[in-house]
């Protein structure tokens, strides 16, 4: 019997009344909610207005009782190389933002920058683990900011200490397809490992103190990368592999090795990798992440925003109640809260510095 399933013998009365009694949203307003990857900037809406488009912006973040959420920069994006100027002109970004891999970065963070500047500071740009308590304290939402993808730095390693002191703390190494740093994990790309240049990314990003996002890497790659003695990882979206779904879904000896090195899963809500469409499906996911990597290593990557829907009766970030109620139906609140978000608050307390 697996450490989920004596959990949900024991527990299973007790939570439920706690769910029927309403208290999910009181919990919502209490604990740390957390989320690993939205990819709401490459929309080019404005996020501190309410918006009934796409699933993510300030004002229902806070709805939610989101307090921490991970905002990803996505520069390349689609399988095809130059797909990703044509999905921008659509939404209206400026011709000098489109006009390469970098500058889309840029104005990317410019843009969160300004947002939070606009906020009436209910949210800021989180770079240190003493910022992100003082948020918790005040009432703010940490912004966390990651790349999505390498290929944004277009070559030059020297690059990255311009997005850590922008405030980007994470960076996946490889998004949709193959880069000039490793493999992806899409389909047909060949299964590659990590170029010099990858490792050289690497070597800086361990430097500097940013962690690598593992979410696109494929299977020789997270090899390569997981031979590194001391960078952190973490995972910002995925499914696990033996609970079905998906191409991209994690094996178990990689969340055993994420575990076992401090990082956190976040599972992601897409049905395509969940196997399923509903709650549940996603409810599936976390359980067996958690009976492989212990109740510290598993946390939320909705992958909002994605291009990618939701489970059935989640239209948005304000139906992230929904998982909550799920999992405290099986569960005690104490394991719920730290899926929630607890443990992504710890990582980052880790992982942001001082």
């Amino acid at each position: 019997m697996s450490i989920g399933t004596r959990v949900v013998l024991v527990s299973r009365t007790r939570v439920g009344r706690l769910a029927r009694m309403g208290d999910v949203k009181e919990f919502h307003q209490r604990w740390c909610i957390a989320d690993g990857h939205a990819d709401s900037l490459m929309w080019n809406r404005d996020l501190c207005e309410r918006s009934e488009e796409g699933h993510v912006d300030f004002p229902r973040l806070r709805e939610a009782g989101v307090k921490l959420q991970c905002f990803t920069i996505v520069t390349r994006g689609f399988p095809f190389i130059g797909g990703f100027p044509v999905f921008a002109a659509w939404r209206g970004w400026p011709r000098e933002a489109r006009a390469s891999e970098w500058t889309r970065a840029l104005w990317q963070i410019e843009q969160m920058a300004s947002f939070c500047a606009r906020s009436g500071d209910a949210a800021r740009i989180t770079t240190t683990g003493a910022m992100l308590e003082d948020n918790l304290a005040q009432g703010r939402l940490s912004a966390v900011l990651g790349v999505e993808g390498g290929h944004a730095i277009e070559g030059q390693v020297a690059r990255l200490s311009e997005l850590h002191q922008r405030g980007v703390r994470f960076m996946g190494l490889t998004h949709l397809s193959n880069n000039d740093l490793g493999g992806s994990s899409f389909p047909m790309m060949g299964n590659r490992g990590l170029t010099p240049l990858g490792r050289d990314v690497m070597e800086e990003m361990a430097r500097l103190g940013m962690s690598v996002d593992v979410a696109h890497a494929s299977e020789s790659t997270l090899k390569d990368l997981f031979t590194h003695p001391s960078v952190r990882f973490f995972c910002s979206h995925t499914g696990v592999r033996a609970a079905g779904g998906g191409w991209r879904n994690l094996s178990d000896e990689s969340l055993r090795f994420i575990a076992d090195r401090g990082g956190v899963v976040g599972i992601i809500f897409a049905p395509v990798y969940l196997g399923g469409d509903t709650v549940d499906d996603v409810v599936r996911h976390i359980e067996h992440a958690v009976d492989v990597m212990g109740e510290g290593g598993v946390g939320l990557g909705s992958d909002y925003d994605g291009m990618v829907p939701l489970p059935r009766g989640m239209k948005d970030v304000t139906g992230l109640p929904l998982l909550t109620e799920a999992l405290l139906r099986r569960h005690p609140p104490s394991w719920v809260e730290r899926v929630m978000g607890g443990n992504f608050r710890r990582f980052f307390q880790e992982t942001l510095g001082g």
